[in-house]
């Protein structure tokens, strides 16, 4: 099977490109190593597919540069399965560069699509999306514990037939791409899915105060440890509102073998969506996070400072995840606690 992964590097692309190098595979990555630690999942992508014997191609170039694209089609076409996971992916990045956001996001999706109806015609394109394209939420009633919001009239979390509301550049540009590739389905007769997307974190996420928090949340929660194992006062990390914000947590490993189950689903996916992420089970908010980095790392407490309310936050998303398990039989497998644990210590094997 040969396999397109665009954003190849980051770190949802190269936790799928492992995974299809150890089933040897044809993987072919474009990435423009944009991101912090694409260059270091670029060298571990090198030596998986060298441990495999796998045939791995790697091209850096922009997805917005519709020349790098269609060279990439041409040279190594066509392509049984197009994972299209590149992208801009920080909400703070689209208001500050909402221009960068657009053309990666929008005009590279454009790009993507053209290319397959003209060279790969009987590839899956499967689409990274969010749940960001449903706008803030902020018409929907909400309940309030002491450790998080709740949604009471959506005891099944939030279906695909929510509205589409494409708040801030960032949602704008994911959600025009999103209708892009449902509609090259219905105009063009591509096969191809949109994974409406929640948090997702695992190993080879680098991440950063505006992308990947439970990982980002993780890094905060070691130093923090440090600092109380060697008698110093720790230094609090901030965080945006409450604390109460809740989010269905995905594990990359439940990821990928959704996308598995896509392609050998193929004949039923001709532009559905699927809002995907942990489910109720694996759903959690910042503070019910810091309680369970606390006992991860046997300290007392994580000491923060909270900060205004984010435009645009959306105060609870839990994802309806049952039409995925209708049509693609997937559900998630691991744990929000067993996912955390993992990625506590993925991090620790970091220098930082």
């Amino acid at each position: 099977m040969k396999v397109l992964i665009t954003g190849g590097c980051g770190f949802l692309g190269s936790n799928l490109a492992a995974h299809y190098l150890s089933k040897q595979c044809q993987v072919i990555v474009i990435d423009g190593l944009f991101r912090l630690g694409s260059s270091d999942n670029l060298s571990w992508l090198a030596q998986k597919a060298a441990s495999h014997n796998s045939s791995f191609d790697f091209v850096q170039g922009d997805i917005a540069d519709n020349e790098v694209v269609l060279s990439v089609f041409r040279r190594y076409g066509p392509f049984d399965f197009v994972v299209h996971v590149g992208g801009q992916v920080a909400m703070t990045t689209s208001l500050s560069d909402p221009s960068r956001d657009m053309y990666t996001n929008v005009v590279g999706t454009f790009n993507i699509l053209e290319a397959v109806r003209l060279h790969s015609p009987n590839a899956l394109l499967a689409y990274s999306s969010t749940n960001k394209v449903y706008g803030d939420l902020e018409h929907l009633r909400y309940e309030e514990t002491s450790t998080r919001y709740k949604l009471p009239d959506f005891p099944n979390g939030l279906d695909e037939n929510l509205p589409l509301d494409f708040s801030t550049p960032y949602g704008c540009s994911k959600g025009s791409a999103d209708q892009y590739v449902r509609d090259w389905s219905r105009v063009y007769g591509l096969s191809t899915v949109v994974f409406r997307h929640s948090s997702i974190f695992g190993g080879r996420q680098f991440a950063s105060f505006d992308q990947g928090w439970i990982g980002w949340f993780c890094k905060k929660s070691i130093e923090q440890m440090k600092s109380f194992e060697s008698n110093a006062s720790p230094e609090p990390f901030t965080i945006a509102g409450t604390g109460k914000q809740v989010r269905d947590v995905l594990h990359v490993d439940d990821l990928i073998t959704l996308y598995s189950s896509a392609f050998e689903n193929k004949s039923k996916l001709n532009g559905e969506i699927f809002n995907i992420g942990g489910g109720f089970d694996n759903s959690l908010s910042l503070l019910e996070l810091f309680s369970l980095l606390s006992d991860i790392n046997r300290i007392p407490h994580l000491q923060f400072i909270s900060t205004p309310r984010r435009a645009s936050d959306q105060d609870c998303f839990i994802a309806d995840i049952r039409k995925a398990h209708q049509i693609l039989g997937w559900a998630p497998k691991v744990s929000c606690q067993q996912g955390v644990s993992n990625m506590v210590e993925w991090t620790k094997s970091l220098s930082f």
